[in-house]
């Protein structure tokens, strides 16, 4: 086996773990099965989930087999770890609407066969469904000492918090996760849990809990059988939370967060940040990792850590026609031609760029251009317009137009509807035609 503890060291993915000092042994000893969950609280992950997932990942990669756990039971009570207050409860509805739609991204990160290291998928409702309040009360809750439960960081912090302290609600979430690791452990052997730093009470806790309720395995070389392993939460240089933007998170779903806008968060990542981005979110070899970051140092004007972590990432989480599309996006932004595009991508792509709805007879019967800059708000004045296509600063879908004759028509639509201006370098506006 190879030593995945070495492996995740040297990305610097480690916290904390159980065993420190065996831990590398015990999981070269043969494969073991690891399991790391997520809470389905929004219908889509974003940045901030895939620390684990990824290391679930390197753990397969590695030859261990990994379990993704969405959590339907827990995620409809929330998780106070890292939580000033409580998270405002799911329907069942919508809980079970999000697991489906995260699934769908879960399966793009991990391999899911029927080798013995392909990934498996639960979800945690399943288990719980079958337990009356009175079962879980006596078999789960009398193994839990409420005294070592209001030690863990998780709980003691939120009742530190006067204005909103703990509910009885989340205070029941460390059982039922610690009841988790337990059940995977019987069905699956599932023997380690991993997850961020904010976790380190409730997989603690989990170990402990497989304790009280005697498992063990004989001739085991790490004196408990369930381990737990822990990554920092990533910051930015500057301190801020990663994948945050000032809109908000940056999503998985391609609606929430379009293929060109993630690929441009990481395209634009700092210098300080990068190569600390590509440890975490591919799959470059430590070697691989070296070079392109001493050919970024030696022209840091090419961007090309940016570039290699940004192709790499969007292509894992939005396929090649993700990255595809994103890449041409960027082309468009830097001036490329706009062809054979799609209203869809365009309105990706132009989220937050000016439009206007126009009747489609108008470009049918031609539109002036001069009429058009007018229209769209890129210039003043029919005069003004004119001026500007003389100067050579009217684009039509990124196509420099220096005649003030110019006359639109539905063959220069961009795509199905969408007509593309710009004046200058960057000052762009849509007009639509319905």
């Amino acid at each position: 086996m190879q030593d995945i503890i070495q492996e995740l060291s040297w990305r610097e993915l480690i916290h904390q773990t159980t065993n420190a000092d065996t831990i590398a042994a015990w999981l070269m000893e043969k494969p073991r099965t690891v399991y790391a969950g997520c809470d389905p609280t929004a219908d889509s992950l974003h940045v901030g989930h895939l620390v684990p997932l990824m290391n679930l990942r390197r753990f397969q990669q590695f030859g261990h087999r990994p379990i993704a756990l969405a959590g339907g039971a827990t995620g409809a009570i929330g998780d106070p770890s890292g939580k000033s207050e409580e998270r405002k409860l799911l329907t069942k509805e919508q809980v079970e609407y999000n697991i489906k739609c995260i699934e769908k991204q879960i399966r793009k990160i991990l391999r899911f066969d029927h080798s013995p290291t392909g990934a498996i998928l639960v979800n945690n409702a399943d288990w719980f469904s079958q337990f009356s309040y009175i079962d879980f009360l006596r078999d789960v809750g009398k193994h839990f000492p409420v005294n070592v439960m209001l030690a863990k960081d998780s709980v003691r912090l939120r009742l530190e918090n006067t204005d909103s302290g703990l509910s009885f609600t989340e205070f029941s979430y460390m059982l039922m996760q610690s009841y988790d690791f337990v059940h995977l452990h019987r069905t699956y052997n599932c023997e380690m849990q991993i997850g961020g730093s904010d976790q380190w009470g409730n997989i603690t806790m989990g170990c402990d809990f497989g304790r009280r309720v005697g498992i063990h395995l004989p001739g085991a070389s790490v004196p408990a059988v369930l381990q737990g392993l822990t990554s920092p939460l990533i910051t930015k240089s500057d301190g801020s939370k990663m994948g945050k933007t000032e809109s908000g998170a940056i999503w998985l779903d391609p609606k929430k967060t379009p293929p060109y806008q993630f690929y441009q968060y990481w395209i634009n990542e700092d210098d300080a940040d990068v190569e600390k981005m590509l440890k975490i979110f591919t799959d470059l070899p430590q070697p691989e990792i070296a070079s392109v970051m001493a050919e970024h140092q030696n022209d840091p004007g090419k961007r090309t850590a940016q570039r290699k972590l940004a192709d790499d990432f969007t292509r894992l989480i939005h396929g090649e026609e993700g990255l595809s599309a994103a890449k041409k996006a960027t082309d468009i932004f830097f001036g490329g031609e706009i062809t054979a595009m799609n209203d869809a991508a365009l309105g990706s792509i132009f989220a937050d760029v000016p439009s206007k709805e126009l009747a489609k007879q108008k470009l049918s019967d031609g539109l002036p251009l001069t009429d058009a800059l007018v229209e769209a708000g890129l210039c003043p004045s029919k005069n003004e317009a004119r001026k500007m296509i003389q100067q050579g600063g009217a684009y039509v879908n990124n196509k420099n137009m220096t005649d003030i004759n110019t006359v639109l028509k539905p063959e220069h639509l961009a795509s199905e509807s969408v007509l593309v201006l710009r004046t200058g370098k960057k000052k762009y506006a849509l007009l639509r035609f319905r």
